[in-house]
């Protein structure tokens, strides 16, 4: 029970994206394309998953017995940094088109706070190495059902007649409010 009370808190009501902003530069600079979102959304679920487990590892294993707590941050964007050159090149082997399409934006997954911010709140929540892998995979799919979502949404407003002066970036601003505010209904839930 625990651990779908960390999926559905994560997912929904602590959304990493639409509650606590994390990760917002990809949301805003991926989404116009739903297949692009899904491809982005894979990857991210791939790395925040994957640097979840190797820095609670780094931590309790090597920061902690070594009393070098305060280098958690560099430690963390170092390992983050190689996991995402690892997706890097297995996408550009395994799906070029994939690979084509993310563009610059996969790079940027090494400067994601959202991937920075789950590997240290899993520290500050104190989770086991299993809640850990739970919560970074339920933020993952948080992060991806809000990419993908938005991304919908964007191409359906590509199809109406909006004002020129809210075509583009201002009205995805505001949709994305809408979106945070629409996924802030959930927080009675857990």
């Amino acid at each position: 029970m625990e651990y779908i009370i960390i999926i559905i808190s994560a997912v929904f009501v602590n959304n990493i994206l639409l509650a606590q902003f994390l990760g917002v530069c990809p949301f805003m600079g991926v989404s116009t394309k739903v297949t692009t979102s899904i491809g982005m959304g894979a990857a991210v679920v791939f790395v925040i998953t994957l640097a979840t487990v190797v820095t609670w590892l780094v931590m309790h294993y090597l920061l902690i017995p070594f009393n070098i707590q305060y280098m958690q941050t560099i430690s963390y964007i170092l390992v983050i940094a190689a996991l995402v050159q690892m997706v890097e090149i297995i996408l550009k082997k395994v799906s070029p088109p994939l690979y084509q399409a993310l563009g610059v934006y996969l790079p940027l997954i090494t400067t994601n706070c959202a991937v920075l911010g789950v590997a240290i709140l899993v520290i500050q929540k104190d989770f086991s190495l299993l809640e850990s892998v739970v919560f970074g995979f339920a933020n993952a799919l948080g992060f991806t059902l809000a990419l993908v979502v938005f991304a919908g949404i964007r191409e359906q407003l590509d199809l109406v007649n909006i004002p020129k002066g809210m075509k583009g970036v201002p009205i995805a601003f505001v949709t994305a409010g809408i979106l945070a505010l629409a996924f802030m209904g959930f927080a009675g839930i857990v």
